[in-house]
């Protein structure tokens, strides 16, 4: 498995790839004057549904934002569920 953040301007896209295949993709945008990362999509090809990999995805963006010491806003219904179900989210989840 493999991410890849395609960061440009204020927004990206964060791939997430087995060998040259994609399994899915979560789409954000930063507002810097807020210091917030905002996850507004994330999806993964139904061929790799139930494995995890869209909480992957998820854990990825937290990653990314905290790098950043930026906060995260889970506009996405699926990343708000998978980020409701974390303990360890103090430090950057907006609520």
């Amino acid at each position: 498995m493999q991410f890849v953040n395609e960061k440009s301007g204020n927004g990206g896209v964060i791939r997430l790839t087995i060998e040259t295949e994609e399994v899915g993709r979560l789409n954000y945008t930063i507002f810097p004057e807020d210091k917030t990362l905002v996850i507004s999509y994330v999806m993964v090809h139904s061929k790799f549904e139930g494995r995890g990999m869209g909480k992957a995805l998820v854990e990825e963006g937290i990653k990314f934002a905290r790098e950043n010491d930026w906060k995260v806003s889970p506009h996405c219904s699926y990343a708000r569920s998978v980020m409701s179900r974390m303990s360890d989210l103090d430090d950057v989840l907006i609520q």
